[in-house]
């Protein structure tokens, strides 16, 4: 959640201040990865349902221009019963990948599940259908922004390690769409980590290599393998700063949006584990209902600019106060389209009417009101570029007119954001959010015209750089203090580790664990501290525990 600085002066400059896929770069990694055959990505499973599960590989035959993939589901490692199975054809149209829902599962149930081709066969992997009926205790792992040469996965490492988790949700940014030496510039990737392709992913083959190249991470496979995927896209899968019609990374040198965005997409759903719905609702029996946006790519209005309003002359205060009392509060400026917003003002309604405890919502990007704290002008660190001081200034000078500094996430559609929460106050949902993007830790109390409308656990990123790369000369502690006195929703902040969070649903509570890794320098699943709060279930407050 870039609030005082954006994606693109990162970009611009690098990380300011910052200082296992073994594979060799250039040709000979391309050579490698089109070379491979047999099961080449092991396997993943995703949409589980209360009898059934999607389950995925990828297999490519050492001849022939298709293959006959099967899979079966047992619910022992010896697979000495099939209980289920299923068969498709799959070929280069669909970049050699399978994808096959299974039913007639049981509900609340692990399974283990292989497939076949050719006399070949996949690793095993193990996944888990949702419960039904009387729930006592439910714990899904939250993923965002997992950037491949910044460090090593070793978020998804201790996720896999665990025996506790029911469910992995990923809330987008999967991958970036970067070319080699941006984001992480060449100085500040680690060395083994080498993206494929190396250029920017423009064309469908871009984003099927790009796939191919993280999904050879050790650690991602195992997480893949170890529980079920509820995924949903965030803005690199396509490019930065995605909206309906366009991208900031996006320019007419580059072919046709809407063609880059078809590409984008389909790379996407062959390659995760997901269905072709862009949107959905997961029951997790009578505790909850888990809701899957689409905040990015097919219905978001393009976000304000706070630069154009500084932009306009005059008094640069006069200017910010008529754009927050006027076009900030567009009530056509939508994240999810008006028909996504009925889907889900709907679904709240419904999950509440069969009394489910919680409404579980997952977006892109953070919902809780931020703006920028005034001493953060002296966060500045002494050479900074002059872009960086610049935007910062600018968002300072925004707070002022009570404006946030980030417009990319739900700060630019408060008309929105307010049609979202009121659905929620209607509903009597007891509502908890779950957002991705921001690359630091967050716990909000969300509200909206005076009253109390839910929570939110924002969620840290796996790899990718937080404000500790804004502001190497400010301890993070000063940094979130800062953020939380000067907001009032926001409860708690950590701006400087990564790693991956935790939700666990129960009757009486919905508890949020932030998990940090100890380094992403090196491969070693090792969390050396967390922190947990809680939100009491109709309260929609927040504690520490």
């Amino acid at each position: 959640m870039s609030l005082m600085l954006d994606r693109r002066a990162l970009v611009k400059g690098g990380a300011f201040g910052l200082g296992a896929l073994m594979l060799p770069g250039g040709a000979a990694a391309l050579a490698q990865l089109a070379a491979a055959r047999g099961f080449t990505h092991a396997v993943a499973s995703g949409e589980p349902g209360q009898d059934s599960v999607l389950l995925w590989t990828r297999y490519i035959p050492s001849g022939g221009d298709s293959a006959r993939v099967s899979v079966e589901v047992s619910e022992t490692a010896d697979f000495a019963r099939s209980v289920a199975g299923a068969t498709m054809v799959t070929g280069a149209f669909r970049d050699w990948t399978v994808k096959l829902t299974v039913s007639g599962l049981q509900p609340g149930r692990s399974y283990f599940y292989r497939f076949t081709a050719n006399g070949e066969v996949s690793p095993v992997g193990r996944t888990r259908t949702l419960p039904e009926g009387r729930v006592r205790e439910w714990r899904m792992a939250v993923f965002s922004c997992a950037n491949l040469p910044f460090g090593y996965f070793n978020a998804y490492a201790h996720a896999a390690a665990r025996n506790d988790l029911h469910l992995a949700v990923h809330l987008g940014d999967y991958f970036y769409e970067y070319k080699r030496g941006v984001y992480p510039s060449a100085k500040e990737a680690i060395e083994a980590r080498v993206l494929e392709p190396a250029n920017e992913l423009i064309q469908l083959a871009d984003y099927r290599t790009r796939y191919a190249c993280y999904r050879a991470d050790p650690d991602l496979q195992a997480l893949h393998a170890a529980l079920p995927m509820i995924a949903s896209p965030d803005d690199h899968e396509a490019a930065n700063d995605t909206w309906e019609g366009g991208a900031e990374n996006h320019d007419a040198s580059e072919g046709d949006w809407t063609l880059r965005k078809i590409a984008a997409r389909q790379a996407w759903r062959e390659w995760m584990p997901v269905s072709d719905e862009p949107w959905g609702a997961y029951e997790i029996g009578d505790l909850g209902t888990y809701f899957r946006t689409e905040t990015r790519q097919l219905g978001r209005s393009q976000a304000p600019s706070l630069e154009a309003v500084l932009r306009s002359g005059g008094d640069p205060l006069k200017a910010l106060a008529a754009f927050r009392d006027g076009d900030w509060q567009d009530p056509a400026r939508t994240m999810m389209g008006t028909e996504q917003e009925h889907w889900l003002a709907q679904g709240l309604s419904r999950s509440v009417r069969a009394r489910k405890k919680w409404q579980v919502v997952g977006v892109g990007a953070v919902m809780g009101r931020v703006v920028a704290p005034a001493i953060a002008a002296n966060w500045i660190p002494p050479g900074a570029p002059a872009y960086v001081a610049e935007r910062l200034k600018a968002a300072v000078l925004a707070a002022k007119a009570g404006l946030p500094g980030n417009f990319d996430d739900w700060g630019g559609y408060p008309a929105a954001r307010a049609r979202l929460l009121r659905n929620a106050q209607a509903a009597g949902a007891d509502l908890v959010m779950l957002a991705g993007d921001s690359h630091n830790g967050w716990a909000f109390e969300l509200s909206e015209s005076g009253k109390r409308a839910g929570v939110e656990f924002g969620g840290h990123s796996v790899t990718s750089p937080g404000y500790e790369s804004y502001f190497p000369g400010t301890p993070p502690a000063d940094v979130a203090r800062a953020l939380v006195e000067t907001n009032a929703e926001l409860k708690w902040a950590d701006t400087s580790g990564r790693g991956y969070l935790t939700v666990t649903l129960t009757p009486d509570a919905a508890t949020g664990e932030w998990l940090f890794v100890d380094t992403i320098a090196g491969r070693s699943p090792t969390v050396n501290r967390t922190h947990r709060m809680r939100s009491r279930s109709g309260r929609k407050m927040l504690e520490t525990i």
